[in-house]
């Protein structure tokens, strides 16, 4: 089940309980645990529904920006306050830019939540020529760097600075060979890609993201915890999503 749809459960029943009269000693002492409890619930389900939730990366499509076992924070109200366990957009905020990196529900299943960047706007026409992307015909540049990053989870890939012209930000590209494209972005959605270009399945494989889908940006890493990882708690914490 959903932690939303509990927290949201969870909250109706302490505040009923907090506010009707019961005589019997048992549902009284039901209803002081209720009194107590349902103002920490309300307002972590106010946090988690209309500003800041957490996530945890379990795959490795984000790499090298994100690594799994990564447990990240997700601006909730940047692009709209959305009524909780729904699509609807109570009050509208900033549109998405390209670079943002974002957490949405997967278009195929709303049920399980992903996490991508937006390289496509509505109405951007995507080439993607051997792995390099094109946006409206503009190409965004890539510079190789050298990097400390963990060796098994990078394999035999290299890692890149690529540049949209307002935003920079690291990629990976394997040896394998390059999936080329065009795409048209329809109205009202985006084109997402995992950073780890040859191993994400994203908008590629199943198209783009309609608006009503995004959950929020990613923003903050707050934990780390992954034993098998080469990476340490303090290689990770505290980073900036870029």
């Amino acid at each position: 089940m959903d932690f939303t749809l509990i927290l949201v459960i969870a909250t109706l029943i302490t505040g009923i309980f907090s506010i009707v009269s019961i005589n019997n000693s048992i549902l009284r002492n039901i209803r002081e645990f209720s009194s107590s409890v349902f103002p920490i619930l309300f307002v972590v389900l106010i946090i988690r529904s209309f500003f800041i939730e957490p996530y945890k990366i379990p795959s490795g499509s984000m790499i090298p920006t994100l690594m799994i076992g990564d447990f990240i924070l997700v601006d909730k109200n940047i692009y709209g306050y959305k009524l909780p366990l729904t699509d609807i957009t109570l009050i509208d905020n900033e549109d998405p830019q390209r670079g943002d990196v974002v957490v949405f529900k997967y278009p195929e299943n709303k049920k399980i939540n992903y996490i991508k960047r937006i390289v496509g706007l509505p109405g951007d026409r995507i080439i993607y020529k051997n792995k390099r992307l094109y946006v409206n015909n503009i190409e965004y540049f890539h510079t190789q760097i050298g990097h400390n990053f963990d060796p098994v989870e990078i394999a035999d890939g290299q890692v890149y600075i690529e540049n949209n012209s307002s935003k920079e930000y690291l990629i990976l590209n394997q040896s394998s060979p390059p999936f080329n494209f065009e795409y048209q972005v329809p109205d009202e959605t985006y084109f997402v890609l995992g950073d780890n270009r040859d191993n994400s399945n994203d908008s590629r494989y199943w198209g783009p993201v309609p608006r009503e889908n995004l959950v929020g940006k990613a923003f903050y890493i707050w934990m780390f915890w992954n034993f098998d990882s080469y990476y340490s708690f303090f290689d990770r914490v505290g980073n900036k999503i870029e």
